[in-house]
This record gives C-alpha cells, structure tokens and sequence, in this order.
C-alpha cells in the first residue's frame, strides 16, 4: 500500500502519544522502586534496670552500733535513702516507663533496725508494724527482689510476714517446699514495657538464692525447705521464660561470681555460682549479683553454648551503689533482640539521702536509736577489737567466757557435765568497742553483730588440733627476720575476719614462719600436751557448727545442747546480770603469733 502523508502523520501522533504516555507512566514507577529501595529505619528501644544487694537493714546513712553518721576509710555511705535519691534521678533521665529495679537479697537482717523490727517490736505481733525495709522498698518502688539466705535468719514466719508487706514479689526458684519440690516462692516475675513502636518489651526477671540456707538456716528450714543449685533451677526455668514470650531475661543472683563455696563438701552445690550460671545455661543477658559484698561494675562471662556474652554486675553491700544494666534492643524478624548490653555503678556517696524516705521512717529511727543506748552495765576498763586479729585480746575473751559459762550451765548434772569446755570467737568488727564506763546495748551488738546462736559439739584433741591448723591459713606466711606490716598480715587467701577462730581453754602458738598446716606448735591444756584422744566440749556458734567456713570435723561432731537464742542477746544479759565487767576477772593469754619460737608480737 502506498504511504499516505495523513495517515503516517496520524500514526506518528499516535506513536508519539503512546511514547509519551509510556514515558509519563514510567517515570513514577522508577521512583517508587528507588524509594523502595531505600532501607527503613530500624525499630529501637533502650531501658534500664537498676539493681541493689546485701541491704542488710540499711535505710538510713547511720551507724546504730557507733550511734552516728556511717563512714569508712573510702568514706562510703548507705541506706536506702540514698538509693532512693539516685533512682530518682535514673527515672528522671531515663524516663520512669523505661526502667526496672531490682534487688538480689539479704534485706531484713544486718543491722539494730532489722533486728528491732524482728525481735523487739517483731512485724509478727498481732497488729504489729510494717517492716522499715517494706517500708521503704515499696515507697522508692522496687519490681521484684531475690531471696538472700540471712532472710530466713528470723524464721520462716518472719519472712513471710515481711513477704506479704511487700508491694513487689520476693522470688526464689531454687527455694523449694521439702514435701512436694514446688517453688516455695515465686521463681520469676515478667514486667512489660511500653515502646514508640506498638509492641511491648517483655523482661523476665527469675530469683535465685543460696543453697548454703540449707546449712547455715538448717534450724529454721530443716524438713520444711531444700535449695538446690542455682545452675539446675536456671536451666529449668530460662528456657520456659523465653518460651512465656520473654524478649529479655534478667537474673537476680544471691550467689557470688567466684565459683567458690564456703561449706566445703557438705552440699553438691556452689555458693558462689554465678558467673557458672552465665558460662552453663544459654539464654540469660544479665545477671545482679549478691551475697559475696564486692563491688563489680561490669564482668562479662561467655556461655559456652551460644558464645554470646553474659552481664554481671554487683553493687557494693548496704545500699553504698546502685547498679545500671542499660539495655538496647532492634526489632528483628518481628521480635525484639538485645543489640548491646552493659553495666555501671552509682555511689550513693554522691547525693543526698532523699527526704521522703527519711521522713517515713523517722519514728522507727527514733526508737531503735532509744533502744541501742540503753545502759546494761559498766565496764572497768576499755576494750577494744584493733588488734584482736593478730593478739589475744580481752574483748574476744568476753565472748568466749559468756559462751563457755552457758554451755557450762546448759550441760550441768547431765552426761557431759565433767566434760572440759572450750570456746571459739571471731573477730567480726575490727572497730567494736567496750568503754570504760557505761556500756550500752549498742556496745555488746557492736561486738557481736551477728544473729548467730550458740551450740555446744563434742571434739577430741585430735580434732581441735586439725580445727587449729585450719584456722591458721588466715595469716599471711612471714618468714622470720622478715618486717611485719599488720596490714599485710591476716586475710590470707581471701579468708575473712569471721572465719579465723581463737579458742580460749587451750594454749597454743601459731608459727607464722611455717606452711600451712603445720603452724600450731605447743598445744597444750592445763599446761601439759593435748592428749590427741581427750575429749572436749566446744561452745561454738551455729554458722561454724553447721560448717560455716569448712571447717573440720566440727559439723559432723555430735551436738549435745543448742540454744535459740542470739549470742548477742547472752551477751548482753550476761552483763545485765554481772553489773560490771573486770576484764581481769576473765582475760588470759592463751594464743600467740611466734616465728621459730620468737613471739611476733
């Protein structure tokens, strides 16, 4: 057909039209790929969990047993009210919505306020009080709070009055009811928090305590509770949080980091379990440690399965820091994933005690305050503990004598009356004090500031001998003609003040020069040799009887009498009863430091 100029110029329009419409409607669909194409911004959100430990009855920033103002050489301070203050500075920061707080136990005993409100005025009494820790715990809004083992110290009456005070739970996964194993307590709480971007964050918050309860408590739990290992009850219970939804799960652990224990062989559990709780069981972001009083800002331990690192951090004891576990999460694969932890501490040195906690509890300050100072004696001489880690002093012999006349009573006319009767005593205070004059209840709580009862074991001399030696690893080997700095002395390996025993009734010199195990020298009793085979009753208190410390011989020793009642408490009827203390009528030399036979001291 031959080309017709009006139709190739109608199809050229026509051509034209169409390209012009392709290239019209191409133009948007290029830019709606290339915005496509371009990444949506991630969904995001960050918030924080603050956490305390070892509050130990600490609300105000006071020292009952000195009766003023708390200070050490790092010039710390305590007390929830404190704690109370950082928190609100935390939320004001961060936004209340956006934050948790948590505790890690040993919360109701420690100091003459926890122990008035259990014993003096106890929360138990029929229209009794709250307790001052309930108190302020619920003012300053705490979430939850894992069992310590000093919880269970008054009784298990005592806790769960204070257990329904509470406006938080009190959580113990691994505190078990003896008859059926079900949890005693609850073992976790779930928390939700609200984002910008529609769904909640879920965080899990599981409680675990200490198995040694089972020991140093046996007297109030036996038959009635059993606590077995934190790694067990973890891995039983992570997984069944992340399987409830939860996004972050956080442990509260009344279990120190080191993997140590102090019970030796007596239970299959560690004491201090958890950092293995971090390497063992998969699934945990981070875990507030308790029970050890360190202070650990942030230690990261990898888990041996996922590789992913565990938080732990521990702050220092009686409210003097508050841990921060910032939390950043993405949304990934319509979930909510951690993509970066890590951990901090305040020190409550820092601000002022907050006002409206000291102003609740100014009333129960007040009248433990008229408590500790009652006068319940004299005293005609001053005495004082300084030295008593390295010299027999006369005020460690108060102790021995008190607990060695009332095991003496105690076993009177019965089958172990003839029985000789010897005591140990620690150290527990480098600064307690009996002064010359007027001493007050504060002065005996001082030098005895645990709630620890009194027992009497039989022991052979063979047995004390190795009992002895055990002790004797708390100094630091000096050899002789080597300078001695007492600073640098005792504490040997990390053992504490506490669990380095004199026994009073014996004689004896501790070889400092000498390895470990081979320091008692010169034991004798009644000035001649210990027979090896003679036969002894040993007034000891309960943390040791139970093995408290490891050591020797002494918890599997027969037990021939046990008392209620707190060593503090004999002490200061004791006084009561005497009228006056005369160091001279009881303090002897009966132990000394030597270094190939030449006394150190």
């Amino acid at each position: 057909m031959p080309l017709n100029r009006r139709a190739f110029l109608e199809g050229s329009a026509a051509v034209g039209a169409g390209a012009a419409l392709t290239a019209g409607l191409a133009a948007p669909a290029e830019a709606r790929e290339a915005h496509a194409a371009r990444p949506r911004p991630a969904k995001r959100y960050s918030f924080t969990v603050m956490g305390t430990t070892d509050l130990h009855g600490n609300v105000f920033n006071w020292d009952y047993f000195t009766d003023k103002e708390f200070d050490d050489k790092a010039h710390n301070d305590v007390g929830l009210a404190k704690i109370s203050t950082l928190v609100k500075q935390v939320r004001a920061e961060k936004g209340a919505c956006n934050t948790l707080l948590i505790d890690a136990g040993d919360t109701i005993q420690g100091t003459q306020l926890s122990y008035y409100y259990a014993k003096v005025d106890p929360i138990t009494q029929a229209g009794g009080p709250v307790h001052p820790m309930a108190q302020a715990m619920n003012a300053i809004g705490y979430d939850a709070a894992a069992l310590g083992n000093h919880e269970f110290n008054y009784g298990i009456p005592v806790l769960r009055k204070f257990q329904e005070q509470c406006d938080f739970p009190l959580l113990g996964a691994n505190a078990l009811d003896a008859k059926t194993l079900r949890p005693a307590f609850p073992p976790y709480s779930m928390h939700r928090l609200r984002t910008p971007h529609g769904r909640d964050v879920k965080v899990a918050v599981l409680g675990l305590t200490n198995p040694g309860i089972a020991i140093w408590d046996k007297a109030n739990v036996g038959g009635k509770m059993v606590f077995p290992g934190l790694e067990e009850q973890a891995a039983k219970w992570v997984p069944k949080l992340r399987s409830m939804g939860a996004d972050v799960v956080i442990v509260s652990a009344h279990s120190g980091s080191s993997g140590t224990s102090s019970y030796g062989d007596q239970l299959p559990y560690v004491e201090n379990a958890a950092g293995l709780v971090a390497e063992q069981v998969p699934g945990i972001d981070a875990i507030l440690v308790g029970h050890a009083h360190t202070e650990i800002p942030e230690y990261r331990v990898t888990n041996k399965e996922t590789g992913k690192d565990v938080v732990l951090s521990e702050p220092l004891k009686w409210g003097q820091r508050l841990t921060l576990f910032d939390v950043d999460l993405v949304w990934e694969k319509g979930r909510w994933v951690v993509e970066k932890l890590g951990a901090s501490v305040l020190n409550s040195n820092t601000v002022p005690e907050d006002p409206e906690i000291t102003g609740l509890l100014a009333d129960e300050h007040k009248k433990v305050v008229a408590y500790v100072n009652q006068v319940i004696g004299t005293s005609t001489a001053a005495m004082t503990t300084a030295d008593a880690p390295w010299k027999d002093e006369p005020i460690i012999d108060l102790i021995n004598v008190v607990q060695a006349e009332t095991v003496k009573a105690a076993l009177a006319g019965g089958a172990y009356a003839d029985l000789p009767v010897l005591s140990q005593a620690s150290c527990f205070s480098r600064t307690a004090r009996i002064p010359a004059g007027q001493v007050t209840i504060r002065d005996a709580a001082g030098l005895y500031p645990f709630e620890n009862t009194l027992e009497a074991r039989l022991m052979t001399g063979a047995q004390l001998k190795d009992y002895l030696e055990y002790s004797a690893k708390y100094y630091v080997r000096t050899p002789a003609g080597a300078p001695v700095d007492t600073a640098k002395l005792t504490n040997a390996d990390g053992t504490p003040d506490y669990n380095y025993d004199a026994v009073s009734g014996l004689t004896y010199d501790i070889d400092i020069a000498k390895p470990v195990g081979q320091r008692i020298v010169n034991l004798s009793f009644e000035g001649r040799p210990l027979d090896p085979a003679a036969r002894f009753v040993l007034a000891v208190n309960n943390y040791r009887a139970s093995g408290g410390g490891a050591f020797p011989h002494i918890a599997g020793a027969p037990q021939l009498w046990a008392n209620s009642e707190e060593i503090r408490n004999t002490l200061i009827q004791w006084v009561k009863a005497k009228g006056t203390v005369d160091p001279a009528a009881f303090a002897s030399v009966d132990w000394r430091l030597t270094r190939d036979g030449v006394p150190v001291f």
